[in-house]
């Protein structure tokens, strides 16, 4: 039987899990390897530089820039305040006086007499990152941050917005074919991660926000109504970054597609628990995948050092691609649609680009065969 490997996503009841905690610029690490670390412990911290402004002191003062050094009452180092006299010069034997004042609270950094001007650099902005998932750290990026080992529940969705979340899961439907509408939703939800079933409507977006939920779970939305509730089509880059009051996975795709059965199961069981859920997402190059992550009380125990996992080592679980394997379509005119996998021909077929590539016969739900690239669809399982 031909078989072939593509990546697919995880619904794990239970699982190791490594999280890469990166800072955005480089700064320092806070914990060591072998150390447990809570979800919202900081394990590794920056500072962004502040903006330099600049104060144009010869020209305020009407002298010559190379003068600059004799009018000065600060130097390289000092800290101002904003308004505070930084120089000043005199002419007609002292009867007309020039001040020049600083225009920010800051640190004198640059002074130059070439252009007369002094340069204050604002108070750095402190940026840290906390660990998101309860664990052991496993590894230590120097200057960058950690990898953090856990076990427990992972869910991957197909597509998400916002960032991380952490709260208790609930559910507000009984089924996986479930609409979450917006009659569902109460003040019992405020601060929850809340389960659906087959999709969530604007509506209901609008009112997890006015209720204060921290995040939403469902197996799709309708296009239309993302759009209507972010104002504004999402595109194809990485998200994850929205001004939202609440994250959004879905687990299946666009339009009303129930949510799996395995997955409503497993959340369901999770319910009441803690969870770690992000809606960041990136399809193309470099994939990120939304996650709901719940872990068990293993993380909460530290492992010993040495002997990394496959994980840990940058390799990618595999998984085989076979005749009645169950599949997602992730690249349209089927985007988000379930099928199985009904043929695998081991011939390069020619593509409506062009290109030859290797292609899966995929059984839809209607019945009807379709002949997909084999990079346009992953897995479903864990």
């Amino acid at each position: 039987m031909a078989s072939a490997y593509t990546p697919g996503l995880t619904v794990s009841a239970r699982t190791e899990i490594l999280k890469t905690r990166r800072l955005p610029l480089l700064g320092e690490v806070l914990v060591e390897v072998g150390t447990w670390v809570s979800p919202r412990a900081i394990v590794a911290q920056a500072a962004l530089p502040g903006i330099l402004q600049t104060v144009k002191v010869a020209a305020s003062l009407g002298i010559d820039p190379t003068e600059i050094l004799e009018t000065l009452l600060v130097k390289v180092g000092d800290t101002v305040e904003r308004g505070q006299v930084i120089a000043r010069s005199s002419a007609l034997w002292g009867l007309v006086k020039s001040e020049a004042k600083a225009n920010a609270t800051g640190t004198v950094e640059l002074i130059s007499k070439v252009t007369g001007n002094v340069g204050i650099r604002l108070p750095s902005t402190p940026i840290t990152i906390d660990a998101y998932v309860p664990g052991t750290i496993a590894e230590v990026l120097p200057g960058e941050g950690v990898v953090i080992r856990a076990s427990g529940a992972l869910i991957q969705g197909i597509f998400g917005v916002g960032g991380e979340r952490l709260a208790p899961l609930v559910l507000a439907v009984k089924s996986p074919g479930d609409v979450l509408e917006a009659n569902l939703l109460n003040e019992a939800h405020r601060g929850k991660i809340v389960v659906g079933g087959s999709r969530v409507t604007t509506q209901a977006l609008q009112r997890a926000g006015e209720i204060g939920a921290l995040g939403i779970v469902v197996g799709g939305i309708i296009d239309t109504d993302l759009k209507d509730f972010l104002g504004y089509d999402i595109g194809v880059a990485i998200t994850g970054h929205e001004d939202l009051p609440f994250s959004l996975v879905l687990t299946e795709g666009f339009g009303e597609i129930s949510m799996a059965k395995k997955t409503f199961e497993l959340l369901a069981g999770l319910e009441g628990r803690i969870a770690s859920l992000c809606g960041a997402t990136q399809i193309r190059a470099g994939v990120i995948r939304p996650e709901i992550i719940v872990a068990d009380e293993a993380s909460c125990s530290p492992v010993p050092h040495g002997g990394e996992s496959e994980a840990l080592r940058g390799t990618e679980k595999q998984h085989s691609l076979a005749v009645g394997v169950a599949i997602r379509l992730i690249r349209e005119p089927y985007f988000g649609v379930l099928a199985t996998v009904h043929g695998l021909p081991p011939a390069l077929t020619v593509i409506g680009s062009g290109a030859r590539v290797r292609v899966l016969q995929a059984r839809l739900p209607d019945g009807t065969i379709a002949i997909i690239p084999r990079s346009n669809v992953e897995l479903v399982g864990g």
